[in-house]
């Protein structure tokens, strides 16, 4: 898509010196990349700027000339001028999963078995702090991982995918701290939460799910629990 929206601009190009409206020894400088915000489409280039200067225009004005003389394509969805003259591609959806179909139809093409050579590959995802709740960006590192391991056991590497629990360590003790005292609070103890222990509605309701596991079967009053123990700053 990215090499099409190049051989586009490149005819252009050569319209504009064709036309006179670019000198023939302007760079020919043209650079098409991905948007990092999607309300500017999905692709981009800062030709019109690049060229203003050997053409003479601004590049606002220069930019609206490349895009009167940017050839139909079927694929493109809307062209749009931005900022100090960024040229904005918005591409539609069947040209943007067309190469999926390419992929299935055939696959030969795209996926060298031989390309790894049994090399060995750690592949690591999600991960996910065990310390707080999974949320949908967890779900979103799994969907990816697990396609990058797909893809790379595809092409000849030899996969091992690691899920790394990190459960030790002082933030799980304090993560178990808090819980506790929540279970206090749920086995019906008056109970002051510090302010470095975990805070959020899941910490609550481990503690009180603890509490109808076991009942009181850990209670402690708060006041011995909580003997010996610095003041909270």
């Amino acid at each position: 898509m990215k090499e099409a929206l190049q051989a586009l601009l490149e005819t252009t190009f050569d319209n504009l010196i064709g036309q006179g409206i670019i000198p023939e020894g302007a760079p020919r400088r043209i650079q098409v990349d991905r948007t990092k915000d999607k309300s500017h489409g999905d692709f981009a280039t800062n030709l019109a700027m690049i060229l203003a200067k050997p053409a003479g225009k601004k590049p606002r004005d220069l930019a609206q000339l490349i895009v009167d003389n940017l050839p139909a394509n079927d694929a493109i969805t809307k062209v749009d001028i931005a900022g100090p003259g960024f040229i904005n591609f918005f591409m539609n959806d069947a040209t943007r999963f067309a190469v999926v179909e390419q992929v299935l139809q055939d696959t030969a093409a795209f996926c060298s078995p031989d390309v790894g050579q049994g090399e060995k590959v750690l592949l690591e995802f999600v991960s996910a702090n065990p310390t707080g709740p999974m949320h949908v960006g967890h779900g979103r590192g799994a969907a990816y991982g697990s396609a990058l391991a797909n893809l790379l056991q595809a092409t000849g590497y030899q996969v091992h995918r690691e899920y790394y629990i990190n459960d030790a360590g002082r933030q799980a003790d304090v993560l178990a701290v808090s819980v506790y005292l929540r279970y206090l609070e749920a086995c019906g103890e008056t109970v002051a939460i510090p302010s470095r222990a975990y805070p959020g509605e899941y910490v609550k309701e481990c503690g009180a799910d603890l509490f109808n596991q076991v009942g009181k079967q850990y209670f402690h009053p708060y006041p011995t629990v909580l003997a010996g123990v610095p003041e909270d700053p």
